[in-house]
């Protein structure tokens, strides 16, 4: 005759489980959860049950240790009742920034290569005006110009206000649609 296998057992304590998870969590959703839990740990780990003992005791101090784990965790999280926090966390999809980002490349091939280069020095490199009139022969206020004039024909082309945020993929890209440095 073939020994009885422990996992036939389990189903005999679930009333006695619930019952006791309900004290600990006085939520019936809760409760049965936690139920479910104990009874995956207890399947997962039955060759750690010794045949012979009290298996509600397993099960009760599997459902006790399960309890006061998922309360440890929660001590951890940010209760967030009304969804403040996650509504905060949702991520724009990436498509919209590279639909931005060739709207943005279309107009800045339609700026002269002047603009181009001030705006990519100044912006995207990151030089101060000073150093790329140095770099371009040309006197200081001309790159600041240059510069202003760019970004002002980038925000038209864009169909862009002055209030209108830019999404950008490229944060190169966006430093050049950005204020010049000070």
């Amino acid at each position: 005759m073939k020994p009885a296998d422990p996992r036939d057992e389990l189903v005999t304590h679930l009333p006695a489980m619930r019952a006791f998870a309900m004290s600990l969590t006085r939520n019936s959703a809760t409760a049965d959860d936690l139920v479910q839990d104990t009874l995956v740990k207890a399947w997962t780990n039955i060759e750690k049950f010794q045949v012979g003992t009290n298996m509600r005791a397993w099960l009760f101090t599997i459902l006790r240790n399960t309890y006061y784990s998922m309360l440890r965790k929660r001590k951890r999280e940010v209760p967030d009742v009304d969804n403040t926090m996650a509504s905060k966390l949702a991520e724009k999809p990436a498509h919209d920034g590279l639909l931005q980002m060739r709207d943005f490349e279309t107009a800045f091939a339609q700026l002269n290569d002047e603009q181009r280069e001030a705006l990519v020095l100044v912006g995207a490199e990151g030089f101060s005006y000073e150093d790329a009139a140095e770099m371009t022969g040309v006197a200081v206020g001309t790159v600041k110009s240059r510069v202003n004039r760019a970004r002002a024909r980038l925000a038209e082309l864009m169909h862009l206000d002055e209030d209108d945020a830019i999404e950008m993929t490229d944060q190169v890209t966006q430093s050049i649609v950005n204020s010049a440095p000070a």
